[in-house]
């Protein structure tokens, strides 16, 4: 069982550089409590994104942390060319050292896409084709490609990653379905969905990844993301949570409703308690959300868990806690639990 962190770096109250500056702090002490991975989103035009150019971040990520790794969840492969991602992927890996972690995916936002001269239609072809010259670009000396959206003729590779042949891959999944080509192709993956449908993917996953011939017990990261807010009384957890979502979601649905749009499948309502009752994010003390993640943890089979604790107008005071107790309280109990589990 490993932790990570996801970070949708939405704004906040505090001003855009005092946010920025309290971000890296509490990236820095995710780093010391012992967290796995840092993962952050990439958002544009919305104030659910106060780091757009995501590569920049972690580059400051690099230099404020050790030994957590980090990356994007998701890099959106259709709005810049695929010889410029492979750079930037080979820069931070060598930065940090080879803690970098390559989260892809084709942008769930039509109207950020559209904003980049992307039709959104064709944004899964767009993905599939940058995705395999990005590949050829990490892993070979110069690179030659055809394709639809983008081609290169016999480009020199002047820079790759430490990681060879590149870093690991990851993916946000949603869907049984999804989850084919990660099996398939040793990437790991983060859901982000009520757990009856996170334990479907796991369940589909396996069955992917023994069809493949793989053995059962090296599976990759198979993740289950949730918002967390931990207190010491429930009382004051709930009030938190709540008062940080209603700014969340606001920041969530900005861009959709400017276009009179909405998400398909969205899963973020105004009120965290909402959110909590569907599983979605937990709030309470140490022990209840332990108790809470435990089920989830033994219903669904993963062997990742991905907290989101700074998001809306919680406090970096707030939202250093909840990391802190979580640490602390949290996971040892869901290692021990994990561990139980594959070996039953």
């Amino acid at each position: 069982m490993q932790f990570g962190i996801f970070d949708q770096n939405d704004r906040g109250p505090l001003p855009l550089q005092e946010h920025l500056e309290a971000r890296l702090r509490l990236v820095a002490l995710y780093d010391e409590l012992g967290f796995d991975r840092y993962h952050v989103s990439e958002h544009h035009a919305t104030p659910l994104s106060a780091t757009p150019a995501t590569g920049a971040w972690l580059g400051a990520v690099a230099q404020r942390t050790k030994r957590i790794r980090f990356g994007p969840l998701v890099y959106i492969l259709p709005i810049r060319h695929p010889l410029q991602v492979a750079e930037e992927v080979a820069l931070l890996d060598q930065m940090s050292g080879g803690r970098f972690d390559l989260g892809v995916g084709r942008g769930i936002s039509p109207y950020e896409l559209g904003y980049h001269g992307v039709n959104a239609a064709e944004s899964p072809a767009m993905y599939r084709e940058a995705l395999e010259l990005l590949l050829m670009a990490m892993t070979q000396d110069s690179v030659t490609f055809t394709g639809q959206w983008w081609s290169c003729e016999d480009v020199p590779i002047a820079m790759q990653p430490k990681q060879q042949p590149h870093p690991p891959l990851w993916y946000a999944c949603a869907t049984p379905e999804a989850a084919v080509w990660p099996a398939h192709n040793a990437v790991n993956v983060v859901c982000n969905a009520p757990a009856p449908r996170v334990a479907e993917i796991v369940k589909r996953y396996q069955a992917e990844w023994e069809g493949a011939g793989r053995p059962g017990g090296v599976l990759p990261r198979l993740g289950l993301s949730r918002a967390i807010v931990i207190a010491d009384t429930p009382d004051a957890a709930l009030e938190a949570a709540r008062r940080g979502w209603r700014r969340y979601e606001d920041s969530f649905h900005r861009l959709w409703r400017k276009h009179g749009g909405a998400p398909i499948n969205a899963r973020v309502g105004p009120d965290f308690a909402e959110t909590q009752a569907a599983g979605m994010g937990f709030c309470g003390t140490a022990a209840q959300v332990r108790d809470a993640l435990l089920a989830q943890v033994e219903a669904t089979g993963v062997n990742y868990v991905v907290s989101r604790f700074a998001f809306g107008d919680l406090t970096e005071a707030e939202s250093a806690r909840s990391a802190e107790l979580f640490a602390r309280e949290v996971m040892p109990a869901l290692r021990e639990r994990r561990a139980a589990m594959a070996a039953e």
